[in-house]
């Protein structure tokens, strides 16, 4: 059997299955409560595991191993600062966000910042914050269908535009039927898979590359010397700036309004420490896992032409055949659903923060469904007219939310209300 038939055979049944967790949580969505946030009633291992996969897929798959690919160790520090996002979510933000929306009925993260602001400057901040986070992941969307088109394009042959639309069909049938329920289940499912085959092909590359000791004697034979130094051949204010600014990307973690969702829709405090536990070993698995395929990479001197392919790459190389095709098609399906959370965040703030489905009563979810759609159209007409990479676009939106919400955030939780 021919690889791109086991891959599709895998995708097709992949997709009925997500399609199937989308019929099933249709029956519990009721509100805008439970379409927005699963009736706040969310398990540690579905809001963990949810939460970890929404926060990472593609980026970390493929444009984060890429960048370690591209830059060598120094890299590495984003880890730590990844890390430090998710305690500091967790632990710090987590208990307070989790019980005032809960006292208060908030659905939104917009409903949190803006509290205790008089009812007109309310509406403004209403209106700002939902455009900023359409506008930001309108690209964050546009980077996951670009990435599940690539994956498309090479193994069948589809043209960018038919594998885009496709993608984005196939996440959106499901999104509509069950809400944040199908979104929390299926990013469940997705976070176990990346973290399965994150852990096997790093340790096959790894294997192959001769281990630890092996890999970075090859890597100070045949890469720059800058490439296996912690500070990549800088110094002084340039080193500092490189490892503060790397590492303060963990900081975008509080201000992305899907994440603080899965901790507004947790079930309660006991749930919650358990999913930062069941959260934490996941980024740590997982991001330890990526970063030693790309070293192994570099130290095979495999020489990718797009970095971010270099896992399809790995796995094709290191794999038999069928097993190869349905790891990718696993992963590719994973990439394709990360859209599903930013999908929801962004229509909850526009459908929800801006009152558009109060406007008939009666018909909230038909509103919000039908918003949800105008999103999705439009990330697919920006995926397909401005192209560009996976890190960068997640980069950008990531960096753009952290600033515009993480200190907001960070201040409510601290007792200072903005005003």
């Amino acid at each position: 059997m021919q690889q791109s038939t086991v891959i599709l055979i895998s995708l097709i049944a992949y997709k009925l299955v997500l399609i199937g967790i989308g019929l099933w949580a249709s029956r519990r969505v009721k509100t805008d409560a439970d379409f927005f946030l699963g009736g706040r009633n969310l398990g540690p291992w579905v809001a963990g595991l949810s939460y970890a996969a929404s926060t990472s897929s593609a980026w970390v798959l493929l444009g984060f191993s890429g960048f370690v690919y591209a830059f060598g160790v120094s890299a590495l520090w984003m880890i730590p600062g990844i890390w430090g996002g998710y305690v500091a979510m967790w632990v710090w933000l987590g208990p307070r966000i989790r019980e005032e929306s809960k006292k208060h009925l908030w659905v939104t993260p917009t409903e949190f910042l803006s509290a205790n602001i008089d009812q007109n400057t309310r509406r403004i901040v209403a209106i700002i914050a939902s455009l900023m986070i359409l506008f930001c992941f309108v690209f964050y969307i546009a980077a996951q269908f670009d990435a599940a088109a690539q994956a498309f394009v090479t193994n069948f042959g589809l043209s960018v535009t038919g594998s885009v639309i496709l993608g984005a069909t196939i996440i959106l049938i499901y999104c509509l039927l069950g809400g944040f329920w199908a979104v929390s289940v299926t990013d469940t499912l997705q976070g176990i898979i990346m973290m399965l085959v994150a852990l096997l092909i790093p340790f096959l590359a790894l294997l192959e590359a001769g281990g630890y000791g092996t890999l970075f004697q090859n890597l100070q034979a045949t890469a720059s010397p800058e490439f296996s130094l912690w500070h990549g051949g800088r110094s002084g204010f340039v080193l500092f700036g490189f490892i503060f600014g790397i590492m303060a990307i963990g900081l975008g973690t509080l201000g992305q309004p899907h994440l603080i969702a899965r901790l507004m829709a947790v079930k309660g405090d006991k749930e919650r420490r358990q999913g930062f536990a069941v959260a934490m070993a996941w980024a740590v698995l997982v991001y330890i896992g990526m970063s030693t395929l790309a070293l192994s990479a570099r130290s095979l001197s495999l020489e990718p032409g797009n970095g971010e392919q270099l896992f399809y790459l790995m796995a094709n190389q290191l794999l038999p055949p069928i097993l190869a095709g349905i790891v990718i098609a696993a992963i590719l399906s994973a990439v394709m659903s990360t859209v599903d959370s930013l999908l929801l965040a962004a229509s909850a703030a526009v459908s929800h923060d801006l009152g558009l489905s109060k406007r008939i009563p009666g018909k909230e979810l038909t509103i919000s469904r039908m918003v949800m759609t105008a999103i999705a159209i439009f990330a697919v007409v920006l995926t397909l007219t401005l192209p560009d990479t996976i890190f960068n676009r997640v980069l950008f939106a990531w960096s753009a939310l952290g600033a515009a919400f993480g200190p907001l955030i960070i201040a409510r939780v601290l007792g200072r209300e903005p005003s």
